[in-house]
């Protein structure tokens, strides 16, 4: 029987991501306040009461909007020149899931995704899932390629957020792999694999080499080192996966405590975090620039 630590309720967290990968110089600070921008506008969903699942997709539509990440206008292109994006988010408190693959026109991928919780699928894909969101008065682009992609080596975008109720929530978003085969499918949209939540555990979301973090159902590693571990160790439990597959990636997470875990192997992972527990934003381009200790009392 996994033993459970007690939520503590009534504080609030969230952090975002932009990607593992290496960032060049003159992009750092774009990476920078693009993430800060995301976490901000998240924390003020949950400093003002909102939920969880809300706030994960306020951030993350606000990475989508911005091209230096790889999610919506930030997609790349794939072998046949077109653009396909994935979205996926999930409840915690529920377990309810909602994704989207291959999408094309779909402004804001995330918000399809979260529409799908109340669905009864999980996850749809392609035309089926642009109708979907064409149903639910979702934006979308006049042409499926309309994107502006300013850097090919950009990743995954995700984010991990705690309501002052209690409550987890997981998203993420990517604009795909460049050159790769159309239709390709990677992490961002399959749960255990690149996100998962469950508010008797936490939630995490993760970035790099997207077969490698299927074929470890990486989320699902971290979310069952969290069971017995704060966050900031649990986060460890990516690495020994990736080493064996040679791949690279990195992961955010809280867990019931409200305590932050950051881990990636690659040079630089973009983030954004803000807290109950301290004062406005904190951003970063590598673990090694956060303070790990940062939790509720």
């Amino acid at each position: 029987m996994v033993e459970t630590r007690p939520v503590v309720k009534g504080r609030w967290t969230i952090v975002v991501h932009g990607g593992a990968k290496t960032i060049r110089a003159d992009q750092a600070q774009a990476h920078r306040s693009g993430c800060a921008k995301a976490a901000a506008a998240g924390a003020e969903v949950l400093r003002r009461g909102g939920s969880a699942v809300h706030a994960a997709r306020m951030a993350v539509c606000v990475l989508e909007d911005d091209p230096v990440f790889n999610a919506g206008r930030g997609s790349v292109r794939n072998a046949a020149g077109g653009v396909e994006m994935d979205a996926g988010i999930m409840d915690g408190t529920t377990l309810a899931l909602g994704a989207v693959a291959a999408v094309r026109c779909i402004v804001h991928p995330v918000e399809a995704a979260t529409a799908m919780l109340d669905a009864e699928p999980v996850l749809l894909v392609g035309h089926g899932a642009e109708v979907f969101a064409l149903d639910q008065g979702l934006a979308v682009r006049d042409t499926p390629d309309d994107c502006s992609a300013i850097d090919a080596g950009h990743d995954t975008v995700g984010c991990v957020a705690f309501d002052q109720q209690g409550a987890f929530a997981a998203a993420t978003s990517t604009g795909g792999l460049e050159g790769t085969l159309p239709g390709r499918v990677g992490d961002s949209p399959l749960p255990g694999c690149g996100f998962y939540a469950d508010d008797a555990v936490g939630a995490v979301a993760l970035s790099g080499e997207g077969e490698a973090i299927a074929r470890t159902l990486l989320a699902t590693q971290v979310m069952r080192a969290m069971e017995a571990r704060p966050a900031p160790e649990a986060a460890g439990a990516i690495f020994a996966p990736l080493q064996r597959l040679g791949a690279q990636a990195g992961v955010v997470a809280i867990d019931t405590g409200g305590r932050i875990g950051v881990a990636h192997n690659s040079d630089h992972f973009a983030l954004a975090c803000a807290s109950s527990a301290f004062a406005g934003v904190v951003s970063a381009l590598h673990q090694t620039e956060l303070k790990m200790d940062i939790h509720d009392e």
